[in-house]
């Protein structure tokens, strides 16, 4: 084999043996936590994070018709 052949083969062995199979474990157990879905505690967050949104919805709503009530024009620039 001609000397460039020979430089090629040990970058490639390495890549082949060493790399790939790292690369395609970490790749498998990436894909399968995403497929798990939420844990408990981040259900949990996120179940209260809802209802935490519900209630600064509905403190918007009580603002801007009390605003409406006492600035009738404070939507108009």
């Amino acid at each position: 084999m001609s000397e460039l052949a020979w430089a090629l083969v040990a970058p490639l062995n390495i890549f082949l043996f060493l790399v790939v199979p790292i690369w395609l474990v970490l790749h498998y157990r990436s894909k399968r936590r995403l497929d798990e879905g939420l844990g408990e505690t981040a259900r949990v967050r996120l179940e209260q994070s809802l209802t935490q949104t519900e209630q600064l919805a509905e403190r918007v709503d009580i603002l801007e018709r009390l605003l409406d009530q006492e600035v009738p024009g404070w939507r108009q620039p």
